[in-house]
């Protein structure tokens, strides 16, 4: 069962998504900006959905430093703000991708899937071009 770190300061929103993907098969932990290093070092994490927006931080400096200290992590980020996929491409941080909220659960799961079973790649690609 792969290990799935949920990074986000609102504890509400990583307890939801960290619930919903437990049904859906993945073995989760969450956790808030401060501490998502030492648990993605200490937990052998798989791959880690990160928030962009985080206190004292952001997503893609978090990914960037996860890329450093644990390269092994596969980091998807996430956010209510959307970006094209020519601004993401620009954005050197080590993700393997970018899921827009709101997100369907069938389709944030099927693209996690896809995700643990792809090499990482060093460029941004987005989960889907909505229109």
């Amino acid at each position: 069962m792969p290990k799935v770190l949920v990074v986000d300061d609102h504890a509400e929103k990583r307890e939801d998504l960290a619930r919903a993907l437990r049904l859906a098969g993945f073995d989760t932990r969450v956790t808030g900006s401060e501490a998502a290093l030492a648990v993605a070092t200490s937990s052998a994490i798989d791959l880690a959905i990160v928030d962009l927006m985080l206190h004292g931080t952001n997503g893609f400096e978090l990914a960037r430093r996860m890329r450093t200290s644990v390269p092994s992590v596969r980091v998807v980020l996430t956010s209510e703000y959307h970006f094209s996929t020519m601004q993401l491409d620009r954005i050197d941080c080590g993700a393997v991708g970018f899921v827009p909220r709101p997100f369907e659960l069938e389709e944030l799961t099927s693209f996690l899937w896809s995700k643990l079973g792809a090499s990482s790649a060093s460029t941004l690609v987005a989960a889907a071009d909505r229109s």
